[in-house]
């Protein structure tokens, strides 16, 4: 029996991780969870899997939450805040920590996982793009795993399976380009929030829909990989890939690529993640490969799609330059969503802080949390404060 703890458990990632465990009774049992505003998911959570510690981000809900146990007599640990979730992240009980928790938040608490011996499933590519060089230190000190849950990073990790690092050539990154693929920047001028959140092949969270439309959440990834799997970033390729169909590639030395395909359904990565290096049997549909059609491949716009460039750029200046250009990217989604910006002002903003603020080579967790300080506080003063001026 495998113990587990989710950060972020009422997600898009970690509902589909509730789906796994609910499959696998047998296997995986639920100590621990996290959450924020959502009071009937982190409810029925609690009906079905009875974890002993919950912990809650947003002060009401926690109230709420609490309430609710003490009235039914249940003997469940509820906790507050970043406190509450460092707790749930470091339980001596727990195997294996899934990090579904979205934006740089997730960092000290998968700092303090590792610290703790325990595993990592991960899916806060945030805590990998800011930290990557102090979180692999520490998973090397610790002898922690990290097995990644991004389906196209996970698919990678499959392509490495029984092979050799020195062999591997390139890796390759599968995009479907999400709700605007195709259009030129003259067409993305007035489009809607509600238009960049209808991604054409996955069902995910609004902040990484949005950053799906604008490529940043390949461009994320794209540093995450280097991390990962230890590769140059010249050697981290980006190819859109409409039908989503093979989750990415890995091409080695003598020229063989090696694919991974499957339905795109974010159970198959978890599912494998939870049960490495086993295989379990599928919760998820099978491929139908008579009636898939054509599978297709095109070459990212990097002038269109400019937050992909710009996370190239960061990722290879390194050092603090990946928290400037995550940190806005989180603030500019944040505002476009909340309608005081432009679609297309989300990478300028980007770009402009990337400009603005000067980065370090050498850094700790607490000069990643002051320049996402620093740089949130100077995109909220200019752009809702002085109307972006």
């Amino acid at each position: 029996m495998k113990n587990i703890t989710i950060l972020g458990a009422t997600g898009s990632i970690g509902s589909q991780t509730l789906d796994v465990i609910r499959k696998e009774k047998n296997k995986f049992k639920l100590i621990g969870i996290s959450s924020n505003k959502n009071y009937h998911k982190t409810i029925d959570i609690i009906k079905e899997f009875s974890p002993k510690y919950v912990a809650v981000m947003d002060k009401i809900t926690y109230e709420n939450i609490k309430e609710y146990c003490k009235i039914n007599n249940l003997s469940i640990e509820v906790i507050y805040g970043m406190e509450g979730l460092n707790i749930v992240a470091t339980l001596p009980e727990v195997d294996m920590i899934v990090t579904s928790i979205v934006g740089m938040i997730g960092l000290v608490p998968t700092i303090n996982a590792i610290k703790s011996g325990k595993h990592i499933a991960l899916a806060n590519k945030e805590t990998l793009v800011v930290g990557g060089e102090i979180v692999k230190a520490a998973a090397h000190a610790y002898n922690v795993m990290i097995l990644p849950v991004d389906s196209e990073h996970g698919a990678i990790f499959q392509c490495l399976q029984g092979n050799k690092r020195e062999d591997v050539n390139r890796v390759i990154l599968t995009a479907s380009g999400g709700p605007f693929r195709g259009k030129k920047l003259n067409d993305l001028c007035n489009v809607s929030a509600d238009e960049a959140l209808k991604h054409p092949k996955w069902n995910m969270g609004k902040k990484i829909s949005i950053d799906s439309a604008t490529l940043m959440n390949k461009g994320l990834e794209v540093i995450e990989a280097h991390w990962l799997f230890d590769m140059d970033y010249n050697d981290i390729d980006v190819v859109i890939h409409p039908q989503s169909i093979i989750h990415s590639m890995v091409e080695y030395n003598d020229g063989s690529v090696i694919a991974q395909l499957g339905t795109t359904d974010m159970r198959l990565p978890i599912q494998y993640a939870l049960n490495y290096p086993c295989r379990r049997k599928t919760i998820v549909d099978r491929l139908d490969f008579y009636n898939l059609g054509n599978l297709t491949f095109e070459m990212p716009d990097f002038e269109t799609f400019k937050c992909l460039k710009l996370a190239y750029e960061a990722g290879k200046t390194g050092g603090t330059c990946p928290t400037i250009l995550n940190s806005a990217n989180e603030a500019a989604v944040e505002l476009f969503l909340q309608k005081k910006i432009s679609f297309l002002q989300i990478a300028n903003i980007i770009e402009e802080c990337m400009n603005k603020f000067s980065w370090v080579s050498k850094f700790t967790i607490e000069d990643i949390l002051e320049t996402n300080e620093n740089v949130r506080r100077y995109i909220y003063n200019k752009y809702v404060l002085n109307g972006g001026i």
